[in-house]
């Protein structure tokens, strides 16, 4: 049996973040990564849209072979996932997988606050959708959830303006919502793969005391633990330690920006969907 990378999707570069925390935690295996940057943001965009964006290049990942795909992205992970998991898997190939970012972070939110208080910032789109406080409801049904959309964070990070003092005001203006709305949060989840790399200026306007969780660590655990109950997927598996990167935008402008994202110099191939 001819074995294959693990699929890592993203519409843009956040999910490098969490590449970048999977690879290190299970370096033996091949990767292969896809940004769908031409049609990037999809925080933004309807529920069909992303739904129709997403299984479009779940099928290119199944195309390439992949046995497992994971949404490295929270709004295709709130918007995308469940209709294929339960509609279309089935109709493509039922002993492939597609998992996602929350599932895995809200199984263990729980045990990171003290005060069963949570907050979660993220992009507009995630927030809408309302994933993180049912799947949190699911494993911890009396934490409070409160959320907080931070719609011009990803584009601080994008454009590089990161550090800069012009971060400082939309920064400290939603994380001052956030806890204005529920002063017992003591624990915050950044629900956008791309905030990571805002933390230094997060944790500037945070309150000590309050703790910031991002994912990359949780999603690594969690398909850490995923691969050992199911050998069946994991077998299918390469393990020469490979990875590649792809990208449907323009490749010497995702090489740039990718390889911040990744800490680690990224060469990609651009593709096209149908």
């Amino acid at each position: 049996m001819i074995k294959k990378p693990i699929g890592i999707f993203d519409s843009g570069y956040g999910g490098l973040t969490i590449l970048k925390d999977i690879s290190a935690s299970l370096p033996d295996y091949d990767y292969i990564y896809l940004g769908d940057n031409a049609r990037a943001p999809y925080g933004p965009l309807d529920y069909q849209t992303v739904y129709k964006y997403t299984l479009e290049c779940v099928k290119w990942f199944f195309a390439k072979g992949c046995p497992l795909v994971i949404l490295a992205c929270n709004t295709a992970s709130a918007k995308a996932l469940r209709t294929i998991q339960q509609n279309d898997l089935e109709l493509i190939d039922h002993t492939k997988r597609v998992l996602g970012v929350i599932r895995p972070t809200s199984e263990v939110i729980g045990h990171l606050t003290k005060s069963g208080h949570v907050g979660i910032m993220a992009t507009a789109g995630t927030v809408q959708s309302g994933s993180y406080p049912i799947e949190i409801n699911k494993f911890f049904p009396d934490i409070k959830v409160t959320q907080e959309a931070c719609p011009e964070w990803v584009d601080l990070v994008e454009s590089g303006k990161k550090q800069s003092e012009e971060a400082n005001e939309p920064v400290k203006k939603h994380i001052d919502s956030l806890l204005a709305s529920d002063h017992k949060i003591d624990s915050v989840l950044l629900g956008c793969t791309h905030y990571p790399l805002l933390s230094e200026k997060i944790l500037q306007f945070m309150p000590s005391g309050i703790r910031v969780i991002t994912q990359g660590e949780i999603v690594a655990k969690g398909l850490k633990k995923y691969l050992q109950n199911h050998p069946e997927i994991e077998n299918k598996i390469g393990k020469g330690g490979i990875t590649e990167f792809y990208t449907t935008g323009e490749v010497n402008n995702f090489d740039l920006k990718a390889s911040v994202f990744y800490e680690k110099p990224v060469n990609a191939v651009q593709i096209k969907l149908k």
